[in-house]
Formats: structure tokens, sequence, C-alpha cells
């Protein structure tokens, strides 16, 4: 699944050099640390070139930062294939050379999208879910809170789900080394794990009833989001994906809702 774009990071990296700035003055001043370096710097002259050197790094972050939201706005429209280290070069106004500085081939590329969408994914989760727990003390509930919330959140993007940089390197894994493969599986992995926690509680109080495994439909979450933003895709409605984790919503709810009395197996 993938929602939104590393905004969150953007924030942190474009505050970089304030930050270090903050560091190095409260170790070297505020805590009295103040001495010569060398015949001719004082550690008032360091301070304000590791300032430079963290501006300068601040800079770097916000490049690396455009290309990878340039790549994956491409990527997403068309595919890794399809999409030329030449073109996100053009689109993010750099230099080709200042594209490597970053990312030394397309292989370290999908690399750093595949990480960072693992951060952000994360982050919202634990969001909506964080909110979830906060309505709830029930499990269940919990579980259909969330779901409920995550559906109102891609309806409400304009333009329907932009699409899953996971699913894309998926569908044309044979582009990718090893490494990139296993952090897309790493992804995967991660939903199932983080589904699956939030089930194992709902048993704990409610049975369920039908023999499901729950790993299969940990699974599920990750399965319907994705199909749904397939067939909106397809068929040019938006609407989609929500419904499909609507209709997931309806199915975990009959499956632990308690059976009514003279239709039990």
């Amino acid at each position: 699944m993938s929602y939104m774009p590393g905004t969150s990071e953007h924030m942190v990296q474009s505050k970089n050099s304030i930050y270090v700035f903050k560091i190095i003055y409260l170790r070297q001043y505020k805590f009295g640390f103040k001495k010569t370096v060398g015949r001719n710097r004082t550690a008032s002259t360091v301070l304000l070139v590791q300032l430079k050197e963290a501006q300068s790094m601040s800079r770097g972050s916000e490049t690396r930062i455009r290309i990878l939201d340039v790549a994956q706005e491409s990527i997403l429209a068309k595919g890794f294939d399809a999409t030329s280290i030449e073109e996100i070069v053009a689109s993010a106004e750099i230099t080709k050379s200042g594209f490597f500085y970053h990312f030394k081939d397309k292989n370290a590329l999908a690399h750093a999208l595949i990480e960072r969408h693992i951060v952000v994914e994360d982050e919202l989760f634990d969001d909506l879910l964080g909110r979830a727990k906060e309505l709830s003390d029930d499990p269940l509930q919990r579980v259909l809170i969330g779901l409920k919330l995550l559906a109102e959140l891609i309806e409400d993007m304009p333009n329907g789900h932009p699409g899953c940089i996971v699913a894309t390197a998926a569908y044309q894994d044979r582009l990718f080394n090893k490494d990139v493969r296993a952090a897309n599986k790493r992804a995967v992995l991660g939903w199932r794990e983080r589904f699956r926690s939030m089930l194992d509680d709902v048993v704990l109080t409610y049975p369920m009833q039908d023999d499901v495994d729950l790993d299969h439909l940990a699974d599920m979450f990750s399965s319907v989001a994705e199909g749904g933003i397939v067939m909106s895709r397809a068929l040019d409605n938006p609407k989609i994906t929500s419904q499909q984790i609507l209709l997931l919503r309806s199915y975990i709810k009959l499956l632990f809702q308690p059976a009514i009395k003279g239709l039990q197996k």
C-alpha cells in the first residue's frame, strides 16, 4: 500500500541545519567547551564551519527528496521500466552527475523509494490505528474503526489513490537486484505482521465463525487495497478502492460476529 509522499521527511530534512547548529552550540558553549584548535582556529570558527557543512547537508537532503518525489510520480504513472534517469534529471532540474551523487543506479533509487514507502506508511498506520485505539478499547471495534478511517482517507484523495510503489516494483521485479526484491518483500511482510497482530487481539475475545488462517486474513487487508487500486484505475473510478476496503470491513465484522441462534454449524 502507498498513501502519501514523504512530506514529513521533507519537513525534518529542511530543518536539519538549524537542528545541527543547536546540537553543536550545546556541546561547545552551554557545557563550557571552548578551546583552541590548532594555532588559529578557535571553537567558534569550528562552529561556523560545521554550520556551513550542516547547511550543505540539508541542501543535499532536499535534492535527494526532490529526486525521490519526481521519480515516484513518474513510476506510479508508467512504471519503473518506462521511467528513465534522463527524465528524472530533467524534471528534478539537476545534472546527471547530481543524480548519481545520490543514487548509483536505478536499483539504488528503487531501494530508497521502497524504504521511504515503509517509513511513511508505518507512520500513517500508527496514526490511523492510534486514533482507533483512542476511540475504543474493544479489539474488534479498533479494527473496524481503523478500516473505516482508512477508507475515508483514500476517498478524500481528490484524484483517487496514486498507486503503490511496492506493487509497481513487484510487477517489474525482473529489473531489480536481490536487495530491492528483499526490501519489497519486507514491506509486504510488515503489513502482514501489523494486521496479524491486530487480529490476534481480536480472537482473544471473539471466536471466528469460519475456519480462516489468520496470516491469510492479514494478507487480505493488502490484497483488497491493492486490488481496489487496480480496479479504480482500470475503470477510472476513484471510489472503488474505498468501497473495497469497506467491504473488507463488513467481512471482518461478519467473521467475528456471534452466530445467530439456530444457524450455528
